[in-house]
């Protein structure tokens, strides 16, 4: 069974950066086989879509919301995910998922199409 695990949340004043990281433990497998997303829950809101990579990191998708700010990235040698986060906003406050789409290659926006979830890490944005 493969388990994620985000890790780098915290709390960061407007405008500051953080970057988390999405790590993959368990049983032997393709990680580099299968396409990664990132997303975002805040407090009553529904979780919503935030970057995905594919297998081979060269296809990249982000919300319009962050586009420009956000950088996804992978490491296959390291079964890792990274989402770097700069200009952060008090609007990107939320608990921050990472999801893998196995069995897939291909990026996706949508999250039902991703069946495996890490527990996810709060990142707070003080104005």
């Amino acid at each position: 069974q493969v388990h994620l695990g985000e890790s780098g949340g915290g709390v960061v004043q407007t405008g500051g950066s953080l970057r988390l990281s999405c790590a993959t433990s368990g049983r032997s497998f393709a990680f580099g086989s299968y396409a990664l997303g990132w997303f975002r829950q805040a407090p009553g809101n529904e979780r919503e879509f935030v970057a995905a990579i594919g297998w081979a990191g060269g296809s990249k998708t982000y919300s319009d919301s962050v586009k420009g700010r956000f950088t996804i990235s992978r490491d296959n040698a390291k079964n890792t995910a990274y989402l770097q986060m700069n200009s952060l906003k008090p609007e990107d406050s939320g608990v921050y998922f990472c999801a893998m789409r196995t069995g897939w290659g291909t990026p996706h926006t949508e999250r039902r199409q991703y069946d495996v979830w890490g527990q996810g890490t709060q990142v707070t944005v003080s104005s």
